[in-house]
């Protein structure tokens, strides 16, 4: 057998075990269409999934990048998945000296750049989480036209042309946040809840589904007049001064405001700190958030937090790694992995309806009551960052 035949054998191996290990997914997904019946990749936090990909490394050449955002939108970038993507990929088999991540400190030109110095040194794949659709698309196209695939990572790239969307169901974020806040109404007993929304940067298609999930369940309550909604503003690229010199304003504008929705955890502790400095007593005006941090975690048990939507990034970054290991090779991506599609309208360029592959993951609300089991547990926060200063919140709901 020659070297060529015993490294397609070996590809053909991997892929049918891989086959085996997949387990069936027939549930919708909102926001998405689904492909009904197929199984998904069992990914962990063990990371030994991508052991079993190292076949599918070796059949493929070339560097993978991924291009990050910033460091302001939240901590995940370069807390968690940048070192989630390196081990994946290395995980994989893939060398250290193949792998870029870059990550562009909030500047489209910074991003521009590193995307074409990727490029020349030999990325033959770059999955992006772009600063906003325009220059997503811009280093698509470019990519593309160099012969280099392209992943869209967490955010949508309207307009784009990536082989593939991997991300969390983000509609169905924002729906749990608007949950979440319904049931933290009731339980802190507010009267006549006037809501303010703070939302997400106006260039991030993510906070577009935030907004459509949490919108659909809060309007409801409006037009029922059982919720007041006193106003909705966007929070520009997600910076979380603006966003607290935002709510503190509608606060004085408006000081029957007596609960917030609040789009991430960053945003909500800026919201939380004018909150404190209002003097407003815990667990009287509920608010959201988003990304699981310590912060967020200590906003929840201290009583100005209703909850954070907990997004396993492991997940999203060995899927995101997988993929891009598929495509570096040239070999089809399995339907088991990507488990659906959303509609890319905004790229003409697609074949009708402009449905783009799919990779979804499953978002929790996280509250008092599941904090222990969830983000400590995965040991996204320990128990000790989330405790410092606050030891009796956590001896009362059990975080240790």
């Amino acid at each position: 057998m020659t070297a060529r035949a015993r490294r397609l054998t070996a590809v053909g191996t991997a892929a049918a075990s891989l086959t085996m290990i997949v387990g069936i997914a027939g549930t919708s997904v909102a926001g998405a269409t689904p492909t009904v019946g197929v199984g998904a990749f069992k990914f962990n936090k063990n990371f030994s999934t991508m052991a079993q990909l190292k076949p599918i490394t070796a059949a493929g050449t070339g560097k993978v990048a991924f291009l990050l955002p910033d460091t302001v939108s939240s901590v995940r970038w370069a807390d968690f998945d940048a070192p989630y993507l390196k081990k994946a990929l290395m995980t994989a088999g893939l060398p250290a000296s193949d792998i870029i991540i870059e990550n562009a400190l909030g500047s489209d030109t910074t991003q521009r750049t590193q995307a074409q110095a990727a490029i020349t040194q030999g990325a033959k794949v770059i999955g992006l989480t772009s600063l906003d659709s325009t220059t997503g698309a811009s280093i698509e196209a470019s990519a593309k036209a160099a012969g280099v695939a392209t992943i869209d990572y967490d955010r949508l790239n309207l307009g784009g042309s990536a082989s593939l969307y991997v991300s969390f169901n983000n509609v169905r974020v924002g729906a749990l946040q608007g949950h979440g806040l319904v049931s933290c109404i009731n339980a802190w007993h507010v009267k006549s809840p006037h809501v303010f929304e703070l939302d997400g940067s106006p260039t991030d298609n993510n906070a577009t589904l935030f907004a459509q999930g949490y919108n659909s369940v809060l309007d409801p309550m409006y037009k029922s007049h059982k919720y007041v909604k006193v106003g909705e503003q966007k929070t520009p690229n997600w910076d979380n001064l603006q966003g607290g010199r935002i709510f503190s304003e509608a606060l004085t504008a408006h000081p029957d405001i007596n609960a917030a929705l609040v789009a991430n955890d960053g945003l909500d502790n800026s919201v939380v700190a004018a909150l404190k400095e209002d003097n407003i007593k815990p667990f009287t005006f509920p608010t959201t958030g988003q990304d699981g941090t310590v912060q967020g975690m200590q906003n929840i048990l201290t009583g100005y937090q209703c909850g954070s939507v907990y997004k396993p990034i492991y997940l999203e970054a060995q899927a995101a790694a997988a993929a891009a290991l598929y495509l570096r090779a040239h070999i089809a991506l399995p339907a088991s992995l990507a488990n659906g599609s959303l509609d890319n309208s905004a790229n003409p360029g697609r074949d009708k309806p402009h449905m783009v592959p799919s990779v979804l993951e499953t978002p929790e609300w996280v509250t008092v009551h599941n904090m222990e089991s969830t983000v400590v547990a995965d040991g996204f926060d320990s128990a000790q960052a989330i405790c410092n200063g606050i030891q009796a919140a956590c001896k009362q709901f059990g975080i240790h």
